[in-house]
């Protein structure tokens, strides 16, 4: 079954502490929220299933409309509804990254540079010092059994301790191999996402694992086909791209949300069986015909597909029920009424 419970921890960076030489090391980030409650997140850095080395984005400009969903900084644990427009991360169906960027992750031993752990080092070192920088870690919440929380902090009495008292599974929980298949689900990923308040800036880090497949069955999140990795995406291969879209009221003559897809490819394209997905997953067909190579086509939105205002994400599904290609855009990047935003 999916993991349970799923939701995002919101807290500031208190400690961490760099593990190597385990046969699962974690990057450990020790937090506390607004009314002073401890917490632990174990980040994992080294898989148990060969390929070992994990995949990682550090992306340090972040931007997704995710970010207008989280709850309150400082406001401890909160279970998400594994949903889309819930603040719940699927790195598949949610566009929050270009899989291409995911690269392997070497683990933090003597004479190795780990770039996630120095990355991580970077954010929370600076959250540590600065009370102002928010921290989200999303993922798996469990209780103080599994917490070593007990071995590194005085605690408050068992009374007042929250029920969830950390956070693991940080990282792609869908596309599973058999041994870890049961944790399967969609929209239940996880991440960390640091808010550098005074910059007004995001800055987030992904990871999968490399025996991990990239497309998966929207329902269970079960692998489709082979486990191929992340960097085994169709999405690399993909003929038709999204490369434009207009948001919000149209400008004379013109229609008032659309999307504007590119035959990337030497060969012409037959649309037939396309589709374009909005962020809640209504689905809108390509228009029937062949698109030659180096053009593009338009599609207008309607039968329930839309891009709203808001922000929201886009993906294009080929004949074969697979997600491809896919964007997204936050509020500020459409607050210009008849523009077009490219991707």
């Amino acid at each position: 079954m999916p993991i349970r419970p799923y939701g995002v921890l919101a807290a500031r960076a208190t400690d961490r502490r760099r593990e190597g030489g385990t046969q699962s090391p974690h990057y450990q980030i020790f937090l506390k929220d607004s009314a002073g409650a401890g917490y632990q997140a174990p980040v994992n850095v080294l898989s148990k299933v060969p390929p070992s080395e994990v995949m990682f984005l550090a992306d340090d400009d972040f931007r997704h409309p995710v970010t207008g969903l989280l709850p309150p900084p400082g406001s401890g644990w909160t279970p998400l509804d594994s949903q889309a427009g819930t603040g719940a991360l699927d790195f598949i169906r949610g566009n929050l990254f270009d899989p291409s960027r995911m690269r392997p992750l070497p683990p933090d031993r003597p004479g190795v540079d780990n770039d996630l752990s120095d990355f991580l080092d970077h954010y929370v070192e600076r959250a540590i010092a600065d009370p102002t920088v928010a921290v989200y870690v999303f993922g798996q919440g469990f209780g103080r059994r599994r917490s070593l929380l007990g071995r590194i902090f005085r605690l408050r009495s068992a009374r007042s301790r929250p029920a969830v008292v950390g956070v693991h599974d940080v990282h792609m929980n869908q596309g599973n191999v058999e041994e870890f298949r049961k944790d399967d689900g969609v929209w239940q990923d996880g991440g960390v996402l640091f808010h550098v308040t005074a910059e007004a800036r995001w800055a987030a880090v992904f990871l999968a694992f490399q025996s991990q497949a990239w497309h998966t069955d929207d329902t269970t999140g079960h692998a489709l086909g082979a486990p191929g990795g992340p960097l085994r995406a169709r999405e690399l291969e993909a003929p038709l791209r999204i490369v434009a879209a207009r948001v919000g009221p149209a400008a004379p003559g013109r229609d008032a949300e659309s999307v504007t897809l590119l035959n990337a490819s030497p060969a012409p394209v037959d649309m037939g069986g396309w589709r374009l997905a909005d962020g809640l997953g209504h689905l809108r067909p390509l228009p029937t015909g062949s698109l030659a190579s180096g053009t593009t086509v338009t599609v207008a939105a309607g039968d329930g597909f839309r891009l709203g205002p808001e922000g929201g994400a886009v993906s294009l599904i080929d004949p074969a029920g697979l997600k491809v290609h896919g964007v997204a855009y936050t509020r500020d990047q459409v607050r210009y009424p008849g523009w077009t935003t490219t991707f």
